[in-house]
């Protein structure tokens, strides 16, 4: 009775301090992933609209400049439509729906306690802004600006570095969820149950152990 008592006592304790250590661990860690989908939402951001600005400034009206041989070349375009240049002359469709997109995101990150996720959210966040700044500040104004493309690959439509963003966000985002990754940090492996069922035959093997050794003490006597 005593052991059994000690050992049903002992879990008890031990659930307690677990429950409180993983209480700890996501308070603890919710803020950090924000942090990390911030910054790297403003490093896309950023990385975005300085290169928009010096495409406009050097290459508009200009040349345009090839590199490695042809394979990538520097000119600027003015984009009116999706990511790509999809979809060109629905331009206040495509502003609704990246203004939609943002707000998805920032209302996601409350519950956000996966790094990757945090990278991949990051990346949509930021190209989604990068793109949505265009729309809302440049010509012809009235959130139907025209976004600014200035990188072209053979055969591929031009592009800038928020389609960038968006496009490596949304194939990490993919790879995610396809491997079971959850937004707060857990994995969906499909073998949960039998995880918690071998936990819990561990406690009732010790016990049994305690027991037989007392029993064994007792004889002995």
């Amino acid at each position: 009775m005593q052991t059994t008592r000690g050992t049903t006592l002992s879990e008890i304790q031990n659930e307690r301090d677990g429950a409180g250590a993983a209480s700890e661990t996501e308070t603890g860690s919710r803020p950090r992933r924000i942090v990390v989908l911030a910054a790297v939402a403003l490093t896309a951001l950023l990385a975005d609209q300085i290169t928009k600005i010096l495409a406009v400034a050097r290459l508009e009206g200009e040349r345009p400049i090839e590199l490695l041989g042809g394979l990538t070349t520097l000119r600027v375009t003015r984009n009116s439509g999706a990511a790509f240049s999809i979809g060109t002359g629905m331009t206040w469709v495509f502003t609704i729906i990246a203004i939609g997109v943002v707000i998805a995101i920032v209302r996601t990150a409350r519950d956000l306690r996966s790094l990757p996720w945090a990278l991949s959210l990051g990346l949509l966040l930021g190209g989604a802004l990068g793109n949505l700044g265009d729309r809302i500040f440049r010509e012809p104004g009235g959130f139907q600006g025209h976004v600014v493309d200035w990188i072209e690959w053979p055969n591929w439509p031009v592009f800038n570095l928020a389609d960038s963003a968006i496009v490596c966000g949304g194939v990490l985002a993919v790879v995610l969820a396809a491997r079971g990754y959850q937004l707060d940090g857990t994995r969906d492996t499909g073998s949960g149950g039998s995880a918690e069922s071998t936990e819990e035959t561990v406690p009732d093997g010790s016990a049994e152990s305690s027991e037989g050794a007392g029993t064994s003490g007792e004889d002995a006597k």
